[in-house]
């Protein structure tokens, strides 16, 4: 039977926080059978992984699939460096924004989509500390305000 929808496995919340996300790309992923068997767990850490174009294909470096418990010989390297595959164009398009400077690749989520590992991939820039505290202090405001508003309309104040 096939699968429908779309089954998230890991996210990498921090990549929101540390970087300003420019651009989304949706990457389907090569792999070797036990990593899918261990996805299909819900094991895997997107934490230290980038991606770096490098003649002409896109790599994914630093994700972590823990090696399948049922697996044998045929078991992977769980930090391995993965193939993503993308359009041509769209690897041009990434090759010429990251030369350009200051932009990296980062991936964002992986997920299942109709039953094939999908890797949702950032054209992003980093963030400076103030960067990152003017964000902090933006969302503090908004929360405040929505409570503030929410209070006014049940009448509590």
């Amino acid at each position: 039977m096939k699968e429908k929808g779309r089954q998230v496995i890991a996210t990498n919340r921090k990549a929101r926080h540390n970087y300003t996300i420019l651009d989304t790309y949706e990457a389907g992923i090569a792999l070797v059978g036990t990593e899918v068997k261990s996805l299909r767990l819900g094991h895997a850490s997107l934490v230290d992984a980038f991606a770096i174009v490098d003649r002409g294909e896109v790599w994914l470096h630093g994700l972590h699939i823990p090696e399948y418990g049922q697996g044998s010989w045929t078991n992977h390297a769980p930090r391995r460096t993965r193939k993503l595959l993308l359009h041509k164009r769209e690897i041009e398009h990434l090759v010429g924004k990251t030369r350009e400077g200051n932009q990296t690749l980062v991936p964002l989520s992986m997920y299942f989509n109709d039953g094939k590992v999908k890797v949702e991939l950032a054209l992003a820039k980093g963030k400076q500390d103030y960067d990152k505290r003017q964000d902090l202090a933006k969302r503090t405001v908004e929360r405040e305000v929505t409570r503030e508003l929410g209070r006014r309309v049940k009448g509590m104040r």
